[in-house]
């Protein structure tokens, strides 16, 4: 089965528990890592870190990958749905994307960016309120599989919120062994 077959067939299954936001359509301005994107509302411009996935740090293992994976999705002018949620300590927008049915292979609805980012292994499953019990079962899949961040195993995956808290010579021990 090809990967994007799989992603559709996992996907499928995350859609039940979406309710349509009737999110208004934001522009894609680029993407600055896998989480956090540039976007443009109208003739507002603004960062929106994406709610529901934690993915790895630009200098963490697999990192670049997952930012280059998200950023061909989110081509710029690519138009999505957007569905804020508040502001973070930074100050970017928190929220969700949906991505049009054309973007990627669906059941017809638009498909969440934080459930394909979990189901294709380029993030963590995020979701600190348990509002989306999918996503578990979503990040244990893909760890079967073991594909993207889950390429070196479940235990040489260090979640990016613990990564953000070592010191420099701590993150150059967690560089060696695997290679993405």
């Amino acid at each position: 089965m090809g990967e994007m077959a799989v992603v559709g067939a996992l996907v499928a299954g995350c859609l039940s528990g979406q309710r349509e936001t009737g999110a208004p359509l934001s522009m894609t301005v680029r993407a600055i890592d896998a989480h956090t994107y540039v976007m443009l509302s109208g003739t507002t411009t603004y960062r929106l870190r994406l709610l529901g996935a934690d993915a790895p740090e630009q200098d963490q293992a697999f990192g670049l990958q997952a930012t280059d994976s998200v950023a061909r999705l989110l081509a710029p002018g690519r138009v999505v749905m957007v569905a804020k949620a508040g502001l973070d300590l930074y100050g970017r927008t928190l929220g969700a994307v949906l991505l049009p049915v054309a973007t990627v292979a669906a059941a017809g609805r638009p498909v969440p960016l934080d459930s394909l980012m979990v189901v294709c292994s380029w993030a963590w499953a995020s979701d600190p309120d348990r509002k989306a019990a999918a996503r578990a079962a979503q990040q244990t899949a893909a760890q079967r599989a073991g594909r993207g961040l889950w390429k070196c195993g479940v235990s040489q995956a260090v979640p990016p919120k613990l990564w953000r808290s070592f010191d420099s010579e701590i993150k150059r021990r967690y560089r060696v062994g695997c290679t993405w």
